[in-house]
């Protein structure tokens, strides 16, 4: 049964589409069987894994409005990994979306033929507290929220912990942080270093070792279609990629085994 993790922040910028697509390719080399759904209609998690959001014929508009099924348009991406593709049409779906009953559910209901299928769904959202993200949240396990280590971050990740406890009490009770990521990080950059140290200092184990630098390397890698872990995997942010794709799945697999545990004692 799959984990689904959504990566979310209502800030744009902070890496949430590098860190889908590439920890999506990372995990695939694993290998997991990984599924990516692009749920934003800037489409860019659909361009970076090498697909042309501009010759879809569905998407995953089509899917949130009951006019096809996720298996009907689910894609393959060169680098392993299946993939249910956004473009701008999502946009429409959210207005529309916006009068339907049980909105919030869409997703969810989508996805559980799926979660048989796949060891880890990954759902890449909008830079907002949309319907959409909140379709993301409902039909999620947990969350990964990438975010630069910058002072206005601390108080957006505070918004989002606000929404995500909002939305246990009434659409998800089991809804958790899977870890804060800090990304494009300086280590140069004294205030990157005091937030890095305030975020370990308030979430502890929650975030996440692996840091991602900026990295040329990692901008460039979109441009080709591709992950940075297929177009320079040893490059820095390719190790710091495969590093959070090690975390994820040894997580999964601590989980796993405290669940055994109670089902044995």
């Amino acid at each position: 049964m799959a984990r689904i993790i959504a990566i979310a922040n209502q800030k744009g910028g902070v890496g949430k589409t590098t860190t889908a697509v590439n920890l999506a390719a990372a995990l695939a080399r694993a290998p997991k069987r990984v599924l990516l759904v692009d749920l934003d209609a800037q489409g860019n998690a659909t361009m970076g894994s090498g697909i042309d959001k501009r010759e879809l014929e569905a998407s995953t508009c089509d899917v949130l409005l009951g006019e096809t099924t996720a298996e009907q348009i689910r894609v393959t991406a060169p680098e392993g990994f299946d993939l249910l593709p956004g473009n701008i049409d999502l946009t429409a779906a959210e207005i529309q979306l916006m009068e339907q009953s049980e909105r919030e559910q869409r997703l969810k209901r989508a996805l559980e033929p799926l979660r048989g299928q796949y060891d880890f769904i990954l759902i890449d959202c909008p830079p907002a507290l949309s319907l959409l993200t909140l379709n993301a949240l409902t039909a999620a396990d947990s969350v990964i929220v990438p975010m630069q280590c910058e002072y206005y971050a601390l108080e957006g990740l505070s918004a989002l912990i606000e929404t995500i406890d909002a939305l246990r009490a009434q659409l998800n009770p089991a809804l958790e942080i899977e870890g804060v990521l800090r990304t494009m990080f300086d280590i140069r950059n004294n205030l990157a270093n005091a937030v890095s140290a305030e975020l370990t200092e308030h979430f502890g184990d929650r975030v996440f070792r692996t840091i991602v630098p900026r990295n040329v390397r990692l901008a460039e890698a979109p441009s080709h279609g591709q992950s940075i872990v297929g177009y320079d995997r040893t490059s820095r942010g390719g190790v710091a990629y495969l590093g959070l794709a090690g975390e994820v799945i040894r997580r999964q697999e601590e989980r796993k085994k405290a669940a055994r545990a109670v089902e044995t004692a």
